[in-house]
């Protein structure tokens, strides 16, 4: 498995970010299919990170050591930053980044004591469209422009609260519930003692 390979040069750090899709484009690159087209989007982009055959997928990970193993938070979906700040407008962005993605893949480590717990999740893009029927109103005390938050509910049911920054323009997703969302892979990585 290739994140054993990221671990046998960064012991205890996680792969994330670049190096996440790196483990990917490799792993899709690995695969016996000799028709397996793997193209990387240009880094920093607002698109998607790789293009798999004609998948667009985007790449996500969650690997702090306050990772919780039953909610998963994606601290920057998108960047919303531009003017004007409204409510629907911001909503209308993050729906638009949205049609961008067919999958979005996350890696998850939750730390243990002498372990790290991984899961590799696909998160579903249409649980996430449903900030389209989100009524954002005002959460903190930031003065000027303020950030906007809503939680998603679907028949009662709480799913996830969406997240948009003043301060820095990202959209977040917060608490989304693990069972929502399909379980590709689970594993355990043994730490090397220090």
């Amino acid at each position: 498995m290739l994140v054993n390979i990221h671990h046998s040069i960064y012991d205890r750090i996680p792969p994330q970010g670049i190096y996440f899709e790196g483990l990917v484009q490799e792993a899709f690159r690995r695969v016996k299919k000799p028709f397996t087209v793997v193209t990387r989007t240009g880094l920093n982009q607002p698109t998607h990170d790789l293009v798999v055959e004609s998948t667009r997928l985007s790449l996500k990970t969650e690997t702090g050591i306050g990772t919780q193993a039953r909610q998963i938070n994606i601290t920057k979906l998108c960047t919303t930053e531009r003017e004007p700040w409204t409510a629907n407008l911001l909503v209308e962005r993050v729906l638009n980044h949205l049609m961008k993605y067919d999958v979005i893949l996350m890696l998850r480590s939750i730390w243990g004591q002498e372990l790290l717990h991984y899961q590799l999740l696909d998160i579903p893009v249409g649980l996430l469209q449903l900030i389209g029927s989100a009524e954002l109103t005002v959460v903190g005390r930031r003065q000027g422009r303020q950030s906007l938050g809503a939680d998603i509910c679907d028949q009662g049911e709480r799913l996830f609260r969406v997240h948009f920054d003043a301060s820095d323009g990202k959209c977040s997703i917060r608490n989304l519930k693990l069972e929502h969302c399909q379980m590709l892979l689970e594993w355990d990585l043994q730490l090397r003692s220090l």
